[in-house]
């Protein structure tokens, strides 16, 4: 993975996803899995998805193990704008002959709502968690890109006026003097608006099948998708919430149609008889076209599983954001 790289704008996919049949009454699909063949139903619906501001860090260090320390750390708190500070997740690793000084290197994006906004997150977190960490470097992964944030130029600072400037490759960067040595930061950092929201969701009759599935799937997405984060822990969410609440002056609050406990108290539960457990995997991405990926690859590897009852995603009607990836159309289903 080169972080000089822009992410793909179009995908092709080989579907392993069989459909058997098409309930037009409750616009599901049932499908059957060629590799194992179990079989499910996914719902005839799409992710809603909406735009923020994206900032892309690649971090090398003297080995993986601290190149990942720092790319987890981080990333820390940030699952969801609604009440983090920030979203973010690790991206995966860098070789190193795609690394700017040939070291190990992992590739972590950073989300916000506005770009100053996103430049002090980054500011933040490359100051306190990947400045801190031993042997790290941080430098931009979106060198490509025409918005360009002072990230470095503000970190400088910290030298307390016995900063460098050098030139790593054709990179402009600053070697801050810290106790271990020097810690190079590039100058600048490209920032670019990027998809936001992504989701499928997956349903079944136990716990422990519905986090297998999903494991799975966030595994399968981490391998085969370049340019997206799963900002949840481990990427997956088991309390997805709503916008606004029923009864509570919040901003967000638990998404009770699909809360397997509420099915017999809630007029419009989503979750059918049978089902104990649903999981949430959100993705971020630096285009449409890498999220809609993703929710293939990772719907294709969930159902896989025996046990998955129903696959289906998020939505608001088209009222929370301007993009929607149809599962349908990311499928490959006609």
């Amino acid at each position: 993975m080169s972080q000089k790289e822009a992410a793909p704008k179009s995908f092709s996919r080989e579907n392993k996803l069989k459909v058997l049949d098409y309930n037009e009454e409750k616009k599901i699909f049932k499908v059957k899995h060629q590799d194992s063949s179990n079989i499910c139903s996914i719902v005839d619906t799409f992710a809603e998805m909406f735009g923020m501001w994206a900032g892309r860090i690649l971090i090398t260090a003297k080995d993986e193990q601290w190149a990942l320390t720092a790319a987890n750390t981080a990333t820390g708190f940030a699952s969801s704008i609604i009440m983090s500070p920030a979203e973010a997740g690790v991206e995966g690793l860098v070789s190193l002959n795609n690394s700017p000084d040939g070291r190990s290197g992992a590739i972590i994006q950073i989300y916000h709502r506005t770009r100053l906004d996103l430049k002090n997150q980054m500011i933040l977190r490359i100051g306190q968690c990947v400045m801190t960490c031993p042997t790290t470097s941080a430098y931009d992964g979106l060198p490509r890109v025409k918005r360009r944030l002072k990230v470095g130029r503000s970190l400088r600072l910290f030298g307390d006026g016995f900063q460098k400037e050098d030139i790593i490759g054709n990179r402009r960067v600053w070697r801050i003097p810290v106790m271990e040595g020097d810690f190079i930061v590039e100058d600048n950092f490209g920032a670019k608006r990027a998809i936001a929201g992504g989701n499928l969701i997956i349903m079944t009759g136990s716990p422990s099948v519905g986090l297998e599935a999903s494991k799975l799937a966030v595994e399968a997405i981490h391998r085969k998708v370049r340019g997206v984060v799963m900002p949840f822990p481990g990427g997956v969410c088991r309390s997805g919430s709503k916008a606004g609440s029923l009864k509570y002056k919040l901003k967000a609050s638990t998404n009770h149609p699909f809360c397997p406990k509420l099915r017999g108290l809630v007029s419009d539960s989503e979750v059918p008889n049978g089902v104990q457990s649903v999981y949430e995997i959100v993705i971020n991405g630096l285009n449409l076209e890498v999220v809609k990926k993703a929710i293939a690859e990772g719907i294709e590897e969930a159902s896989k599983v025996a046990g998955v009852t129903l696959i289906s995603a998020g939505n608001y009607g088209g009222k929370l954001g301007p993009y929607h990836a149809y599962l349908r159309d990311v499928l490959g289903f006609e």
